[in-house]
């Protein structure tokens, strides 16, 4: 079984597998973080196959390749599963990914999503012949109009295990409709290919933070904070979701309550490290600039490439009259940019710093 201690997990839509509760259980058991949402610190985003039903193909697709650029690993449920060792691989995979494109006639977009929401008996190379047969089928189906994600939704309404489409003829009736063909008559698939569990608390969960995401996109901060409040009397454990409140608390000048959000979001996760950047802020905003530099000296700390945080804590340097100090972190974001604004400013820094300290020289 592959370790995952200390490997910080995202997700990305509902899952349709099983609770994302236990998931966090498992992780967590296993040393490793399960967040809602992906932050800085997210290398693998699992994919919930419920995004199928939420969001468009197109939506989706500019996921994946956000996450891809990103560099995060793309998971799907069954991955996932077989990382934390509840899902047995199937047996003898023996076939390349190229092989698998070139004699299916997929793309390797279609097979990447494909994969990702479970389409094979494998999440990954290798694959094995069954997957091969379906491929060949899928691609045919893409050939006849379907897209991708009509074909993974599809696949998940089978009444068996995928591998059980191997034996049947499939076909598409336009974009939206995979159908089999029963001598002369086309049946849908049927039925949901799901374990067993209690999924009242989880769906609620999952809706409700969907909502929360809506509102605070459209700027509705209010709402948003009282949505997150619920998410998390459902599960207190959701840093990210007591990071989201906190922002949005922020956001309508309630800093008293957004600090509170934002410590008890470092209080679920010490390694937070956006939480420890806005807590900055908040504490900078308040006139705590010796708490917001304790704040950004952790964020550093956790993250030493995080340039937000060492340009700000530059600045809170040259304010307080730490020349030498603004100039050694002005010196180190130049190492991590040197093209913006920023940049340019971070640059004058740095040369105001080198006249006063010439001045002084000469004097």
């Amino acid at each position: 079984m592959t370790s995952v201690a200390g490997t910080t997990f995202g997700i990305v839509g509902p899952l349709a597998a099983f609770p994302r509760r236990l998931a966090a259980r498992e992780v967590e058991r296993q040393h490793g973080h399960l967040r809602s949402g992906v932050t800085r610190r997210t290398s693998h985003v699992v994919f919930g196959r419920k995004l199928l039903e939420r969001d468009s193909e197109a939506r989706i697709d500019e996921r994946f390749e956000a996450e891809c650029g990103a560099g995060r690993r793309p998971v799907s449920e069954n991955g996932f599963l077989r990382l934390l060792g509840l899902l047995q691989a199937p047996e003898s995979p023996s076939v390349d990914r190229q092989a698998l494109l070139d004699q299916s006639g997929l793309s390797e977009r279609e097979l990447a999503l494909l994969s990702l929401f479970d389409a094979f008996e494998h999440d990954n190379e290798p694959y094995s012949f069954r997957d091969m047969i379906l491929a060949r089928k899928y691609a045919g189906l893409i050939a006849g109009g379907a897209g991708w994600s009509t074909i993974a939704r599809s696949v998940h309404r089978s009444s068996g295990p995928v591998t059980s489409l191997t034996s049947l003829s499939l076909e598409a009736e336009g974009r939206e409709a995979i159908y089999a063909r029963m001598g002369e008559r086309l049946s849908e698939l049927d039925g949901q290919l799901l374990l067993p569990m209690d999924r009242a608390n989880d769906a609620e969960l999952e809706e409700l933070f969907q909502l929360a995401e809506e509102a605070e996109a459209e700027e509705r901060h209010e709402e948003a904070a009282a949505l997150y409040e619920r998410c998390l009397s459902i599960d207190p454990g959701d840093a990210v979701a007591a990071f989201n409140r906190a922002n949005n608390l922020g956001a309508v000048g309630r800093s008293q309550e957004a600090r509170r959000a934002y410590l008890l979001a470092l209080k679920l996760d010490p390694s937070f490290v956006e939480a420890w950047f806005n807590l900055a802020n908040l504490s900078k905003a308040a006139g705590r600039p010796g708490a917001a530099r304790d704040c950004l000296r952790e964020a550093i700390r956790l993250d030493d490439a995080y340039a937000d945080a060492v340009y700000n804590l530059a600045a809170l340097e040259f304010e307080a009259g730490n020349l030498a100090e603004a100039r050694n972190w002005w010196a180190r974001y130049l190492e991590l940019d040197d093209r913006s604004e920023w940049a340019r400013n971070a640059t004058k820094g740095i040369q105001f710093v080198d006249l006063q300290i010439a001045k002084r020289g000469a004097g």
